[in-house]
């Protein structure tokens, strides 16, 4: 890649300017009922692991995996995103792994590290050996286990359902990537912000050399804001179109449907089962949706990349992973009870929104010395991309 296109694809990231991205989705006043593990096996990734149990499990018991994104710690992302919320109300276990400033210096899941993306290798590794650990421990039915991510988290997702597709029964990727696309830091930055178009085969090829696994390949469910500007909105379709391939499913969706105001794209298979499913969540920038769900009811708290938009995806997810149907009476008990205050999530303005102006501002000189290079280094750590 030439050093314009190079310039070119750092004009596009998210301006910055005065504000510290890992400040982005954190607060020490936040109260989690996630609880944090350790010693839950080997941890080649370095990863920290929080869990939360409910009181009551529907049975057969599952599990959904939560991956935050840049700048956000779990339970800053739980709160956001109302995941452990879902998980008291319809008796499901819950796993976040968090990323170390060590490992990166944004928090974000190293999604295009070979070493980190492959299986038994790395972070991969680390947060395969969780769920293992939460099967054991809570006698986890190994057909119930989901996973989810926003962004870097979306893109560690597709890395899970590829490497271990004999785990996840099926996953839910936000404003993420395709697996396969990037080893590499030029790589990276060419899916994020061009998606660059691949065929269908060739992207069903990056998962099936993932693993030995060779079907039945997880469903899936893929969410995208129109107007993001951090992460190519092209890179849902790339996402939609890998899965499509291993499941041997036609490009053209079966169904077109409106959900909350938001396209929904859908494919089944002979049974009739929803296999692949993508929504366009319009005018949205860089972030997880947020809004009321089915049930009337809200789930998260909106802030830093956790977006309202009139449609929650967090609910929507339960509810395509199967867990939305059973009500515990723990849930009326815990109605009656005073729920804990818990602090909203720290914000910028109500939402962010990436999106960038046609022309950049002129740096300003004034304080000091122009230095590309410090600019470069800092616009590529924005992104998730340097250590």
């Amino acid at each position: 890649m030439s050093l314009a296109r190079n310039l070119d694809l750092l004009r596009h990231l998210p301006k910055m300017d005065g504000l510290r991205l890992t400040d982005f989705g954190r607060s020490a006043d936040v109260s989690s009922p996630l609880e944090e593990i350790t010693g839950f096996g080997d941890n080649p990734g370095a990863l920290r692991m929080f869990a939360f149990v409910p009181a009551q499990f529907q049975k057969p018991r599952a599990l959904v995996v939560v991956l935050h994104g840049c700048g956000q710690t779990a339970a800053a992302y739980d709160l956001g995103a109302g995941w452990s919320t879902l998980a008291q109300h319809y008796g499901f276990a819950l796993v976040m792994p968090e990323q170390q400033r060590a490992n990166n210096g944004n928090t974000c899941f190293n999604w295009f590290n070979p070493e980190d993306t492959a299986r038994d290798s790395g972070e991969a590794r680390s947060i395969r050996e969780m769920t293992a650990h939460m099967v054991r421990t809570h006698r986890i039915d190994l057909r119930r286990i989901f996973i989810t991510g926003l962004s870097a988290g979306g893109g560690m997702t597709s890395v899970m359902l590829a490497t271990y597709p004999d785990v996840f029964s099926a996953g839910a990727v936000i404003a993420g990537l395709p697996y396969g696309i990037a080893s590499n830091l030029r790589e990276a930055l060419d899916g994020m912000f061009h998606s660059p178009q691949r065929p269908e085969r060739e992207l069903g090829d990056f998962v099936r050399r993932a693993s030995d696994h060779r079907g039945p390949w997880p469903r899936i469910s893929v969410w995208h804001g129109s107007a993001d500007r951090t992460v190519n909105p092209g890179n849902a379709n790339e996402i939609v179109k890998q899965w499509l391939d291993l499941h041997d499913l036609p490009a053209a969706p079966m169904a077109e449907t409106v959900v909350d105001g938001h396209p929904r794209q859908t494919w089944w298979n002979k049974d009739g089962e929803t296999l692949v499913e993508s929504y366009v969540i319009t005018d949205m920038a860089h972030g997880t949706p947020l809004g009321l769900a089915d049930n009337d009811q809200r789930y998260g708290v909106e802030g830093a990349f956790l977006i309202e938009a009139g449609i929650s995806s967090s609910y929507h997810i339960a509810k395509f992973f199967g867990l939305t149907g059973w009500i515990p009476d723990a849930a009326k008990t815990a109605e009656a009870r005073p729920a804990p205050a818990r602090s909203p999530a720290p914000h910028l303005a109500r939402s962010i929104r990436a999106a960038v102006a046609d022309e950049p501002a002129e740096p300003k000189h004034e304080a000091r010395g122009f230095d590309l290079g410090q600019i470069i280094t800092r616009a590529l750590t924005a992104a998730g991309l340097m250590k």
